[in-house]
């Protein structure tokens, strides 16, 4: 009886497949929910060779599995990793072949203040390597500025400290307020325009730029490049006082000086009114023990040049003493000059009459007669030297003459034909005709015998 009843049970059923179940399930997840901004933090990112990404988007308390494909990750301005905070608007669906429930990523970007903190890091370096930090460009602070101006929101807790502050410090000092809103959209241009216009009224001695604290985002108009450029640009030192003592900004890096809070701003800018008090009185003392020991310098020297003032008689005398003696300068000037000239003229009459014509002509003539004497003498000595040297030439000569050797019975013989000198019997042949000179006279003679002194 049972048997037919499961029949036609088991015929009735709609048995899903997984497949089906799964696609079902998919259409249901992805028609009910529009695109949707999640926040979370990625972990297990992976990046396969076709270019999409596979992660993990968690809290503290659960976790879901995401996708992004390669024609969207293409847009994400971040690199996303591990750890990463990020906001992203997704889909919500179901990967069939899991029957994983999953996101589809559509966009992405870092959330919080991870994506400020990196904004804020991007733009420290750019700052930087423009110089807008550089120490050089830091001014000094006025010692006691005679005004004080400070750019913050006239509502906010820093204005009223900062007040507080001066007003104990120095509360002679004029102090100049800029309103200004220090949070919000468009703040960071205001806070510029107000940088700017503070530096071009040019009636204060030094700046305060000051906010009281927040969050990172709340302080961030200070993290704006157009607020780091207008206090490069200001023409007037600016002391920083943004937040509190951990808080640092892009602001306090430019500043010519960066105070921890306002407070801390407005004591650095304004002197402390007790300790000028005793300065001063301190310099009083001072000047008031000057002026006695130069009033009593004053008094003695007054004293001393009393003592040294003359008689005016006495004085007279001395005029008339100092006279005559300058009248006797005088004159034992004027004599010694006129000797001095005298003496001048003398020399140059000497010398006058050193280059008279008529001594210069007798000098001339007796130079002449002596330069005569000289030459005749000059003469008489050379020609003697010639003289003995012709007889010692003669003597030389005579000595080494042919004719004094014939003189001593020598005879020179040369051939008749060619006057070649016969020095050897073997020189001449038998019939050859021969001159022989003789001391005195020649002879010819022809040679019958030729007798060779080797052959006898």
């Amino acid at each position: 009886m049972s048997q037919p009843f499961d029949s036609d049970l088991t015929s009735s059923r709609d048995i899903y497949s997984v497949s089906r179940l799964n696609r079902e399930v998919r259409t249901v997840l992805e028609g009910s929910f529009p695109l949707i901004w999640l926040e979370g933090e990625l972990s297990n990112l992976a990046r396969p060779a076709s270019g999409h990404w596979y992660f993990t988007l968690k809290d503290e308390a659960a976790q879901v599995r995401c996708a992004m494909f390669r024609n969207r990750n293409m847009l994400v301005k971040c690199r996303p990793e591990d750890g990463m905070q990020v906001l992203v608007r997704a889909r919500i669906g179901l990967y069939e072949a899991r029957g994983e429930y999953q996101l589809i990523i559509e966009h992405m970007e870092e959330a919080g203040d991870g994506a400020l903190r990196r904004a804020f890091e991007q733009l420290k370096q750019k700052l930087q390597q423009a110089g807008l930090f550089d120490p050089a460009h830091k001014r000094p602070l006025p010692s006691l500025p005679s005004r004080i101006g400070v750019i913050t929101s006239p509502s906010g807790a820093a204005i009223r400290d900062i007040l507080t502050t001066l007003k104990r410090r120095f509360p002679a000092i004029p102090l100049v307020v800029y309103p200004v809103p220090v949070q919000g959209s468009g703040s960071a241009e205001k806070i510029a325009r107000m940088i700017r216009l503070a530096g071009e009224r040019n009636e204060c001695d030094v700046l305060l730029l000051a906010r009281g604290g927040g969050s990172l985002e709340d302080l961030w108009a200070f993290n704006e490049e157009v607020v780091a450029r207008a206090i490069f640009d200001c023409p007037i030192p600016i002391v920083s006082g943004i937040g509190h003592e951990v808080d640092v900004t892009i602001a306090d890096f430019v500043a010519d000086q960066r105070a921890p809070t306002p407070t801390a701003a407005a004591e650095l800018v304004s002197p402390d009114q007790e300790e000028w008090r005793l300065r001063l009185l301190q310099l009083q003392t001072r000047l008031r023990r000057t002026l006695q020991q130069q009033l009593a310098q004053r008094q003695q020297h007054l004293k001393w040049l009393i003592a040294r003032l003359p008689h005016p008689g006495r004085r007279v005398e001395e005029w008339l003493q100092r006279l005559d003696d300058l009248e006797l300068r005088r004159n034992n000037a004027m004599q010694n000059l006129l000797r001095h000239r005298q003496a001048h003229t003398r020399m140059l009459h000497e010398r006058l009459q050193q280059f008279s014509p008529s001594q210069r002509l007798q000098r001339l003539v007796l130079q002449c007669r002596n330069l005569a004497t000289r030459l005749s003498t000059a003469m008489q000595h050379q020609l003697a030297r010639q003289q003995q040297r012709v007889q010692h030439l003669a003597h030389a000569l005579d000595t080494v003459s042919p004719l004094a050797t014939l003189s001593r019975g020598y005879a020179i013989v040369t051939t008749e034909v060619d006057k070649k000198i016969v020095r050897r019997a073997r020189d001449v042949r038998s019939g050859d005709t021969l001159r022989t000179r003789l001391s005195e006279g020649q002879l010819v003679s022809t040679v019958t015998r030729i007798e060779d002194e080797q052959n006898d």
